[in-house]
């Protein structure tokens, strides 16, 4: 039986990896930080069949013990401070964890279990200013806010501790994945809860910022079987994992509004520009062709089928509430 050792276990990428793995046999070990409130509702279903071990990304020795104890085949970084406006009214935090958080943990596997597979959670938002549409493995990046500028440090330290170590760590610059269990500040959840409840007559409007802003928008569960696949491989190389295509949150709101039936969506919507970012990145589409070829993997789920999933999800816990 293979082990891995997930961080961010809680959140939306590392809930959908701990089922994924779970589904493939794996004993799954969830790093979690303790808090004073009850953190694991997205794993709530599974919290039975997997391992919480507590540690902390800014502790070096939490993390290193952790490694030793659990010797795990695979490891997968999936824990960040991950909203990207946070990242500008906190960027000291956000580099903290997000950047310097990876160091850690692969000081961890080197230390403590140099033959673990190690998977760090890059992102689009590494491109930024886009120096070329679309974005490969090849394109310059120029990251636009603490948090992509965080994330590159975290890149470029997992492919230097691949050279200098000869540790099997890869990367995988995700582009947008979102599900029902995207975080609510995420503006395609805000969209899709917000539609659900203007439909129950719970809420009037839905207040959003630059609604011209264009994403590749993944569904979250397509992104775990790339990630996945990128640790069974051979030879440790890094990963563009995206759909191709680019849609605006205008158009998210649109077909959002679709799914309930309601056409005259734009009544309902209200820009506020207290919600624009600082930097705004230019248009990110990811060139999927290397993990095409070589991972043998493409998304399974359209962007519009992804938004359906989204607001019935929603709808459902509404009406519960």
């Amino acid at each position: 039986m293979k082990t891995a050792l997930i961080t961010g276990i809680t959140g939306q990428d590392g809930s959908y990896m701990a089922e994924f793995l779970l589904n493939k046999g794996y004993q799954v070990y969830g790093l979690s930080r303790r808090t004073s409130t009850v953190t694991t509702e997205r794993i709530s279903h599974i919290i039975d069949k997997i391992k919480i071990v507590e540690g902390d990304l800014v502790d070096q020795h939490s993390l290193t013990h952790i490694i030793k104890d659990v010797k795990p085949q695979e490891v997968y970084n999936l824990a960040a401070q991950s909203f990207v406006p946070s990242s500008f009214s906190q960027p000291v935090l956000t580099g903290e964890i997000t950047a310097l958080g990876v160091i850690r943990m692969l000081e961890a596997v080197r230390i403590g279990y140099p033959k673990a597979k190690f998977y760090q959670a890059s992102s689009s938002e590494m491109f930024g200013k886009a120096q070329e549409v679309p974005q490969s493995e090849k394109t310059p990046f120029y990251p636009r806010s603490p948090y992509g500028v965080a994330k590159l440090y975290g890149h470029w330290i997992t492919v230097n501790y691949r050279e200098s170590y000869n540790l099997f760590a890869v990367s995988g610059i995700c582009f947008n994945h979102e599900s029902p269990r995207r975080g609510t500040e995420f503006v395609t959840r805000k969209i899709s809860q917000a539609v659900a409840r203007i439909k129950l007559g719970k809420q009037k409007k839905l207040v959003l910022g630059n609604i011209d802003a264009k994403r590749d928008w993944g569904y979250a569960l397509d992104y775990m079987e790339a990630m996945w696949l990128m640790l069974q491989q051979k030879k440790a190389q890094d990963f563009v994992i995206g759909t191709g295509e680019t849609h605006s949150v205008k158009e998210f709101a649109k077909l959002a509004f679709e799914v309930v039936g309601i056409n005259n969506w734009e009544d309902y919507i209200e820009v506020n520009r207290t919600h624009f970012r600082p930097a705004e990145v230019d248009l990110l589409i990811a060139d999927n062709t290397k993990a095409k070829k070589i991972l043998k993997w493409q998304p399974k789920t359209s962007f519009r089928k992804l938004i359906d999933i989204m607001v019935k999800s929603d709808l459902e816990r509404e009406a519960k509430v």
